[in-house]
């Protein structure tokens, strides 16, 4: 994620200075929005949808959220009940601010790494994981490449049954997602995100 180039740079229009949790055991508890260009957390409603498809009890579950930012999604999972929870991230300010979300919360559940999300996952092949949380940067409006080698680090990261959650600035097609062994199993839109729960396609 790129750093301010300007010695006073703008908050994107719409964007909140803090997030809160919307449900589970810290519920409308706030994590902090740094004023970073790009930074653009998951919208309350898109975590609700989100969190409706994958149920609101998440006990046991372990989840990876490789470009947390401000760990909503992550954080989100955990007050759910998720067994273990990873928040990978490399900017200095948005680790920092991860690290205190977790002390605030005694998030005991949660480790904030420090790293790529691409890299963290490929690392994670095989591991089995039950959800991984993709809202990589949007960059100049696409991000194609950075999504796909996600996507495939993902698919090989999660178990036979696990989810995969992207958020991108376009719906990803049926055909494309096959090409990497994905399916869509729902699918949404708002605004300018569009966001997707996708599942192993069955082997052959």
């Amino acid at each position: 994620m790129k750093k301010p180039v300007s010695a006073a740079p703008q908050r994107a229009a719409n964007v909140p200075n803090e997030v809160r949790i919307i449900g589970g055991q810290w519920k409308r508890s706030k994590l902090p929005v740094a004023n970073l260009p790009g930074l653009r957390p998951t919208p309350a409603r898109v975590r609700e949808t989100l969190f409706n498809w994958l149920g609101q009890d998440l006990q046991g579950l372990r989840c990876l959220d490789a470009f947390a930012g401000t760990g909503a999604l992550g954080f989100e999972a955990a007050s759910r009940g998720a067994a273990e929870v990873v928040l990978v991230e490399q900017d200095s300010a948005l680790l920092s601010a991860l690290n205190r979300s977790k002390t605030k919360l005694s998030a005991n559940t949660v480790r904030v790494e420090r790293g790529d999300g691409v890299a963290a996952l490929r690392q994670r092949g095989g591991l089995g994981l039950d959800v991984v949380f993709l809202d990589p940067p949007f960059a100049d409006g696409q991000n194609d490449v950075l999504v796909l080698a996600a996507l495939a680090a993902a698919r090989a990261a999660v178990r036979e049954t696990g989810l995969l959650y992207l958020e991108a600035p376009r719906a990803w097609g049926v055909d494309e997602l096959a090409a990497i062994g994905l399916q869509v199993q729902r699918q949404g839109k708002a605004g300018q995100v569009a966001f997707h729960l996708l599942r192993l396609l069955p082997a052959q």
